[in-house]
């Protein structure tokens, strides 16, 4: 993993060794003490690795009994290991704030929003809530709407969710407030093949599913993030002034000192006040988050209200509307 420049998200142990409150084949082994120890086992092995991102946790509920377990796992591995960063796996539609927010050792919040929800509420629900937390962690949706899982776990009622699905999942979050973004593949994460049992309903080999369209996107959404600053970047959604949004087509906002991206999932009419702005005159663009080009929308005085209409419209026509500083001499955006 160093050689190819990948970190690994290290779970210490997964869910069901700790609780079989929901689900999983167990068996039951830990209890505050052990795992202490094992943290602390862990926490020698690896520290001297520069590649681990620690995830404690794992999709499970926490009570009263298993609070104190995944506690103990967590500061054992911390008391000999301070070189790497720590998060909580949550359950479907949970974060791990709900139970650790103020825990020394967690240095960042995960959210699930899961595979069950196609609207933003349960961004509303999840991580616009983990960003507005005192004290301020960063936060990052770990466990979204898979690529070819099938919604609900019910394929014949709803379906399944396709690239445009983890598109509205990557750029709802990162532009709600998100530090990263996280893509899954439903056939790959269990490395389905012709001669096991799917599970989850999952329908395609792993081979097969690759290259699907949404992971060659999420290539396009860093090339986006990463072709203007990051680190000043925060949400931005005051600047929009539409009267009535559906939560299924819901424009989402985010800006840096001198530019603004608003993402239209189904390609809405953007009704923005421009007064909010920072700079007298603007460059624009339309960003095509299905093929990673731009092209130039003109250039605007950044007064008063304006609308902006997508090149095209319907579910699937999602775009990114950037609004540039005119003195920031900014590049294409994606390059």
């Amino acid at each position: 993993a160093v050689e190819t420049g990948l970190f690994i998200g290290l779970l210490p142990t997964w869910g069901d060794k700790v609780t079989l409150n929901s689900w999983g084949k167990g068996p039951e082994i830990f209890n505050a003490e052990n795992a202490l120890a094992y943290g602390r086992y862990l926490g020698n092995r690896y520290k001297g690795l520069e590649n681990i991102i620690w995830i404690n946790g794992g999709d499970r509920q926490v009570d009263d009994r298993t609070f104190p377990i995944w506690n103990a796992l967590a500061n054992g591995i911390k008391s000999v290991d301070q070189n790497h960063l720590m998060t909580f796996h949550p359950p479907g539609e949970n974060t791990s704030s709900r139970w650790f927010h103020n825990q020394g050792w967690l240095d960042f919040n995960m959210s699930q929003t899961g595979h069950a929800q196609r609207s933003y509420s349960i961004y509303n629900l999840l991580l616009k809530k983990d960003y507005a937390l005192k004290p301020v962690k960063p936060c990052l949706d770990g466990e979204p709407r898979y690529e070819d899982h099938p919604v609900r776990w019910m394929p014949g009622e709803f379906g399944w969710f396709y690239d445009v699905d983890v598109r509205q999942a990557a750029y709802w979050s990162l532009f709600s407030g998100a530090f990263g973004h996280t893509y899954g593949c439903h056939a790959i994460w269990q490395m389905l093949t012709p001669d096991r049992e799917p599970i989850g309903s999952g329908r395609n080999t792993w081979e097969k599913d690759l290259d699907l369209p949404g992971a060659q996107h999420m290539l396009y959404v860093r090339r986006l993030m990463e072709s203007r600053p990051l680190t000043d970047r925060i949400p931005f959604q005051e600047i929009i002034k539409n009267e009535y949004m559906p939560e299924t087509d819901y424009l989402v906002a985010t800006r840096g000192k001198d530019y603004v991206f608003v993402y239209i999932p189904t390609g809405l009419t953007a009704k923005l006040d421009l007064g909010l702005c920072a700079w007298k005159k603007a460059g624009c663009w339309w960003y095509n988050p299905r093929t990673g080009e731009a092209t130039a929308a003109g250039k605007i005085v950044t007064a008063g209200l304006k609308e902006f209409a997508p090149p095209t419209r319907g579910l699937g026509n999602d775009w990114v509307l950037v609004v540039d500083n005119a003195e920031a001499g900014f590049g294409a955006p994606g390059k």
